[in-house]
């Protein structure tokens, strides 16, 4: 699996570095049209490097596409690839976007890659053998009082009012509640310690599955929203350090805030 992780990163890192020549800080798109038009290009600019290299590493794993992203998986090997996570950053001249790539075996996220050109960021895990960044390892909060926590969350597409119940509900509870986009980095600032907690409505596979990998192996505890082990076909997902998980669990769990 190491040799694997080493051919899975270096067909990551050959990705961002396209992504990186089309990319400029000062991006201004005018319009939604034009983001859209800027953000086709771009993913199928990095699934042309990365759909064939997975191929050549792995034959036998198949691509998740759209119609796997919420459902449940089949059994066997699966690439849960974002292309450009956090295009939206892209294409705003924004630094916080990346190339992700999971390898899941049997429902379950063995192998993760994440890579941040902007800054030469690489995230790492493999199933039982710990997370990392640059080669360096990533270690959860130790935090356990639910007062002294920081969680982030992403919007969601349609539960807005479920979501703003949920942030007012947080607020009275927790130390600080920030909202950013995309999913992944929010998860590996869970993983390194330097938030507490993520949860997300409406989560699809590609965007959450190496943080799950990666929350885990660095000590943290992923759910679903009804406390059971986050897999693929779970559309809502609390990652979170262990001394304050189950209390976020709790809060969350409110079925008027769900």
């Amino acid at each position: 699996m190491e040799e694997l992780l080493e051919q899975v990163r270096a067909a990551v890192v050959r990705a961002g570095a396209a992504l990186l020549d089309e990319y400029t800080d000062t991006a201004r798109p005018a319009n939604k049209a034009e983001m859209g038009e800027i953000g086709r290009r771009l993913d199928d600019l990095v699934t042309g490097i990365l759909e064939p290299a997975l191929a050549g590493i792995r034959p036998e794993a198949r691509w998740i596409g759209d119609e796997q992203e919420t459902a449940a998986l089949p059994p066997g090997e699966w690439w849960a690839v974002d292309p450009i996570e956090g295009g939206v950053n892209h294409v705003h001249g924004m630094d916080q976007w990346a190339v992700t790539v999971t390898l899941i075996e049997d429902g379950v996220p063995v192998l993760a890659v994440v890579h941040q050109p902007v800054g030469d960021r690489t995230w790492t895990a493999l199933r039982g053998g710990g997370a990392f960044v640059n080669g360096k390892p990533l270690t959860a909060s130790a935090k356990t009082d639910l007062d002294a926590a920081i969680v982030t969350t992403t919007q969601p597409r349609t539960l807005n009012h479920r979501f703003g119940d949920a942030v007012a509900t947080l607020l009275d509870q927790v130390l600080l509640v920030r909202s950013t986009v995309p999913s992944t980095f929010p998860q590996l600032d869970v993983a390194a310690g330097h938030v507490d907690a993520y949860w997300q409505y409406e989560c699809d596979l590609v965007g959450v599955a190496a943080g799950v990998l990666l929350v885990t192996e660095a000590g943290g505890v992923v759910t679903d929203l009804d406390g059971e082990p986050w897999r693929p076909g779970h559309t809502d997902i609390l990652a979170g350090a262990p001394g304050v998980h189950k209390e976020l669990l709790a809060l969350l769990e409110n079925r008027d805030v769900r």
